[in-house]
């Protein structure tokens, strides 16, 4: 009796696997490089000059020369934008427990924070340079009133959306105010919570780069400002590629602690 050969039956898993997972970036990809290869074959076709329009090819050399120094902003800029986005992410779900916990304090301060979303946040970076000078400071306050909204506006979404029965189910068995918020609402909110977060995360990038202008030593905001009085277009072009980086960074690594902390919660499907 002659034996049969032992079948891997995770390989079609793994197959299928990476099939998903390359149809989901390669798209992204293929238009990217046709963007770079159009966009190098126009610079080059009309002649468009490098101090108005550089091309991706000196954008590179540019990022090749200045590594060292694009490295060490980065790094100074990641650090503002992680503390910035951990302090944004703790005060908005402070705020909107706080609002659904105390529900005369709930109806005061909910128009107060309505109203302060309002304020152009360009217009609060002077100030906060005056307060705080120009260390890590005035960044995060920055990065706080830029983010922390829609972490508070995602969450009081979901726990005011909870089913009206299962709270009035809630009530009859004796459950506190206290036990209903943190048994019942905050579970429920987390979906909405983990979406607010990750345009919390994209916002922290923008107020880091906002306070840098403001007033800054180091990073890319100052690294971009540097580059844009030495009429280096071409450092400017690597510097904010580097931002959009970080900004994609902190995007999709909000976006996995999601998967991890709501594994249950809808995901965006490209089917």
């Amino acid at each position: 009796m002659s034996e049969q050969p032992i079948t891997n039956l995770s390989e079609p898993r793994l197959v299928s696997g990476w099939s998903a997972a390359t149809g989901s970036w390669l798209p992204a990809v293929i238009l990217l490089l046709v963007t770079i290869v159009v966009w190098e074959a126009a610079v080059r076709i009309f002649a468009i000059s490098a101090f108005v329009v550089p091309a991706p090819s000196e954008i590179a050399q540019s990022l090749v020369a200045q590594w060292g120094t694009l490295m060490q902003a980065t790094l100074v800029t990641a650090g503002e934008i992680l503390f910035g986005f951990l302090v944004s992410v703790v005060v908005g779900i402070a705020i909107a427990l706080v609002i659904v916990r105390f529900d005369w304090l709930g109806r005061a301060l909910y128009p107060l924070v309505v109203l302060f979303q309002n304020v152009p946040k360009m217009a609060l970076a002077p100030i906060f340079i005056l307060w705080f000078g120009y260390g890590l400071a005035p960044k995060i306050g920055l990065i706080l009133v830029i983010a922390f909204f829609p972490v508070t506006l995602s969450m009081l979404a979901g726990m005011q959306s909870v089913d009206r029965s299962l709270l009035s189910l809630m009530n009859s068995v004796g459950a506190s105010p206290t036990q209903i918020l943190f048994r019942i609402r905050v579970p429920h909110s987390l979906p909405n919570l983990m979406a607010g977060t990750k345009i919390a995360a994209t916002l922290s990038v923008i107020g880091a780069i906002v306070g840098e202008f403001a007033g800054a030593s180091d990073g890319l905001g100052y690294v971009i400002q540097f580059a844009s009085t030495q009429l280096d277009t071409a450092l400017v072009f690597a510097a904010l590629l580097l931002v959009s980086v970080l900004g994609i960074a902190f995007y999709y690594a909000a976006e996995i602690l999601e998967r991890i902390v709501v594994p249950w919660a809808p995901k965006f499907s490209q089917a």
